[in-house]
């Protein structure tokens, strides 16, 4: 990577690590929870709202916050409470796109199971929170893109937009979270040459960022937003 380049990835990650492009966004969820902890909310309040808000994440933002808003008014605002009471909303509507109610309750369902013998999912590695929350097989070739963008909103704590709130976890051991188009922006930029869009891929696209921010990797995940911005913005 030339350093033109390097500097202009630095420059992205800078400006757009920022709350303000982020107000209509999934991560306001968790962040809501994580502001509210003087008032009675918990670790487990955030936990559950960013497994819910990540889970919905794909789509047009605007509908994702719409139906994140859904699951948290089903929820009456406390998620931890919801969860554990035991009594889901559990029914072949759609929540979200393809995601039905019936879904959701199933994710709560094993949340309260995971909760009744832990204070904290921190300790879940990402296959474990596949299988062990969203009821998929495990997939060791999986990129995992709502997981790993769901541990960089808890892990990455520089009080801007993430949220910081696990504490045992190193933020060099994070993944970007790849979908679709998060793997067009890098394969443009010559972050990747895979074609695949598994986790290897993932672990190539991280491994460049590792070169420029070496302690934060996943903060190239805001580089590849101010990208995405950057090319609607061209004339």
């Amino acid at each position: 990577m030339d350093e033109k380049m390097k500097d202009r990835l630095i420059e992205w990650a800078e400006k757009y690590n920022d709350p303000q492009y982020f107000q209509e966004d999934p991560i306001i969820f968790p962040k809501y929870f994580a502001s509210r902890l003087s008032d009675g909310y918990c670790l487990a309040d955030i936990e559950i709202s960013a497994v819910i808000a990540a889970h919905l994440a794909w789509g047009r933002r605007s509908m994702i916050v719409r139906d994140c808003m859904k699951a948290m008014d089903e929820m009456s605002w406390q998620p931890y409470k919801y969860v554990m009471a035991g009594e889901y909303r559990d029914e072949n509507a759609s929540l979200h796109r393809t995601v039905k109610w019936s879904e959701f309750a199933g994710i709560c369902r094993n949340l309260c199971k995971i909760y009744s013998r832990t204070d904290s999912l921190e300790s879940l590695d990402c296959q474990q929170i596949r299988t062990m929350i969203f009821n998929q097989k495990e997939d060791q070739k999986a990129p995992n893109k709502k997981i790993n963008m769901m541990r960089r909103w808890m892990v990455r704590d520089d009080a801007k937009v993430d949220l910081g709130v696990w504490k045992h976890t190193d933020k060099r051991e994070l993944l970007i979270p790849l979908d679709v188009h998060v793997y067009d922006m890098a394969a443009s930029l010559g972050l990747t040459s895979r074609k695949q869009k598994d986790i290897r891929t993932v672990m190539e696209i991280t491994d460049a960022f590792r070169e420029i921010f070496p302690d934060d990797p996943c903060k190239g995940d805001f580089a590849l937003f101010g990208y995405g911005l950057y090319q609607q913005e061209k004339p």
